[in-house]
C-alpha cells in the first residue's frame, strides 16, 4: 500500500520546517563542499597554490551550469509533485517523476559531450587565459570533472524528488556519502599521490558516482510516488509544467554562471591595468580571491536555499489543499530565519576575514593576496542579509506555483543587476567596481522583493478569508 503525506497539512509548521529544512540544508551544504573541499586542499598544496585556486574558480561556474539544469528538473518536479499530491492527483505526480528522470539522464550526457568536445574555448570564456599556468591547470581539472557530469546531475536532480517522496533524510544521506568519499580521497590523491588537479577532480567524480548510485536505488524503492514503466514516456504537458516550476531554480544558478563569467573577465581585464596585479606572477590573485569569497557565499546560500527549498513540499501541499493560513505562517517564519542567517554571515565576513582566507592557504601567498582578500570579503558580501531574504523570496514564490513572479525577480537580480553591474561598475571604479557589483545588486533587488512579499501576504490573507 502506498504511504500518505497528509500530515503536511496538519502537523505543526515549526516541526515540519525542522523535519524538511534541516536535511535539505545539510544536503546542499554537503553538495557545496565538493568544490570547496577541492579548493581548500588545492590551495594548501604548495605545488598548486593560487594557480590551482584560480583554475578551480574558472571551472566552478561550469559545474554550476550542470547544477542549474539538474535543479530546474529536480526542484520543478518536487514542486509539481507536492502540489499534485495536495490535490490528490497521484498519477500526474508519478508521471512528473518518470519524465524528470529521462530529462536528467539525457541532458547530463549532452552537456558532458559539449564539455569534452570544446574544453579550451569554454575555459577561455570564463577567464582561464589569465596566464599559461592557470590555463594548464584549468584544462586538466575540467577534463575529469566533465566525465562526472552525468552522475553529478542525476544525484542533484533526484535529491529534491526524494524529499518530495517524503524522505528528506535519505536525500541527505546520499549526498553526504559522496561528499565524505571526496573529503577522504582529496588529500590522498593531492598530497600522497601528488596527482594535482587531476587528483582533486577524480576524488570529486568518485563521490558523485556514489551519490548517483544511491539515488538510483531509491528510485527503484520509492515510498509514496512509485512510477510505472509508462510514466517514463515523455509527455509534453508534464515536462512543460515541471520545467516551468523549476525555471526559477535554473535561472538563479545559470545567472550565477553569467555573473561569474562577467566577473572573471572583468577581473582579468582590470587586474591587468593594476600596478600589482598587472604583473605576470600576481595576475591570477584577483580571480583566485574572488573565487574563495564566492565559495563562502555558496556556503551561506546553501543554508538559505536549503531552508527555503526544504519547505517546498510543505508549501506546495498546503497551497494545493487550500490551507492558506499555514502557508502564510511558514512564509513569516522562513523570512525571519533567513535574515538571521544573513546577520551571522555578515558578522563573520566583516570581523573575521583574515581567519576565513587562512583556511584557503593564504599563509603560502604574498601580502598582496591577503590584502585584496580582506577587502573582497568585507566589500563583496556587505549586504548578506538582503541577499538571504531575496533568495528566500525567489524560492517561496516558486513553491506557491508562482513561476512568473519568481522567475521575474530572479532574472532582475541575477541577470539585469548581477551581470549588468559587474560589467558597468568596473568602468568607473576599476578592480574595486567588481567588488561593488554584489552589494548594489542586492540592495536594489531587496526593494523589489519587499513589494512582492507585501503582495504575497495580501493574497494569502484574501484567499484565507474566502476559503
Amino acid at each position: 500500500m502506498e504511504q500518505s503525506n497528509q500530515f503536511l497539512g496538519t502537523e505543526r509548521i515549526e516541526k515540519l520546517m525542522r523535519q524538511y529544512a534541516i536535511p535539505c540544508i545539510i544536503s546542499l551544504l554537503v553538495g557545496a563542499l565538493y568544490n570547496i573541499v577541492d579548493q581548500i586542499f588545492i590551495a594548501n598544496a604548495t605545488y598548486l597554490g593560487s594557480y590551482g585556486n584560480a583554475a578551480n574558480t574558472v571551472v566552478f561556474p561550469l559545474t554550476v551550469v550542470a547544477l542549474a539544469i539538474a535543479v530546474m528538473i529536480g526542484d520543478g518536479c518536487c514542486a509539481f509533485v507536492s502540489i499534485s499530491l495536495g490535490r490528490q492527483e497521484t498519477h500526474t505526480a508519478k508521471q512528473s517523476v518518470g519524465n524528470s528522470v529521462v530529462m536528467t539522464v539525457a541532458s547530463g550526457l549532452i552537456l558532458a559531450a559539449v564539455y569534452l568536445i570544446f574544453p579550451e574555448q569554454i575555459i577561455a570564456m570564463f577567464g582561464g587565459t589569465v596566464n599559461a599556468e592557470t590555463f594548464r591547470h584549468s584544462k586538466e581539472y575540467f577534463f575529469y570533472i566533465s566525465l562526472g557530469i552525468p552522475f553529478y546531475m542525476f544525484g542533484q536532480a533526484m535529491n529534491p524528488i526524494i524529499r518530495a517522496d517524503g524522505n528528506p533524510k535519505f536525500a541527505m544521506i546520499s549526498t553526504l556519502a559522496g561528499a565524505v568519499a571526496n573529503i577522504i580521497l582529496d588529500p590522498i590523491f593531492i598530497f600522497v599521490f601528488r596527482w594535482g588537479m587531476m587528483g582533486a577532480a577524480v576524488a570529486t567524480v568518485i563521490g558523485q558516482v556514489i551519490t548517483a548510485l544511491l539515488a538510483i536505488w531509491y528510485l527503484l524503492n520509492m515510498k509514496i510516488i512509485k512510477p510505472q514503466k509508462g510514466d517514463y514516456r515523455l509527455c509534453g504537458s508534464i515536462c512543460g509544467k515541471t520545467l516551468a516550476l523549476g525555471i526559477t531554480s535554473f535561472l538563479s544558478q545559470i545567472s550565477l554562471v553569467a555573473a561569474m563569467a562577467a566577473i572573471n573577465n572583468m577581473l582579468r581585464k582590470y587586474g591587468a591595468l593594476d600596478a600589482v596585479f598587472g604583473q605576470e606572477q600576481y595576475a591570477q590573485i584577483p580571480m583566485a580571491v574572488v573565487g574563495i569569497v564566492m565559495k563562502f557565499f555558496q556556503i551561506v546560500i546553501s543554508i538559505v536555499v536549503g531552508m527555503a527549498a526544504g519547505c517546498i513540499p510543505v508549501v506546495g501541499f498546503n497551497m494545493g489543499a487550500g490551507k492558506y493560513p499555514r502557508v502564510k505562517e511558514l512564509f513569516t517564519r522562513l523570512l525571519i530565519c533567513e535574515a538571521a542567517v544573513g546577520a551571522v554571515a555578515l558578522i563573520l565576513v566583516e570581523f573575521f576575514p583574515r581567519q576565513l582566507i587562512n583556511i584557503f592557504g593564504a599563509a603560502n601567498e604574498s601580502i598582496y593576496y591577503t590584502e585584496f582578500a580582506i577587502k573582497a570579503f568585507r566589500t563583496y558580501l556587505c549586504m548578506m542579509i538582503f541577499a538571504c531574504v531575496n533568495k528566500a523570496c525567489f524560492i517561496f514564490l516558486q513553491a506557491m506555483g508562482k513561476a512568473v513572479a519568481s522567475t521575474a525577480l530572479s532574472m532582475i537580480r541575477e541577470v539585469v543587476f548581477g551581470v549588468g553591474f559587474a560589467l558597468l561598475l568596473p568602468i568607473f571604479f576599476g578592480l574595486d567596481g567588481v567588488l561593488y557589483s554584489m552589494p548594489v545588486s542586492d540592495i536594489l533587488t531587496f526593494i523589489v522583493a519587499v513589494i512582492l512579499i507585501i503582495g504575497t501576504y495580501k493574497e494569502l490573507n484574501k484567499k484565507g478569508a474566502d476559503a
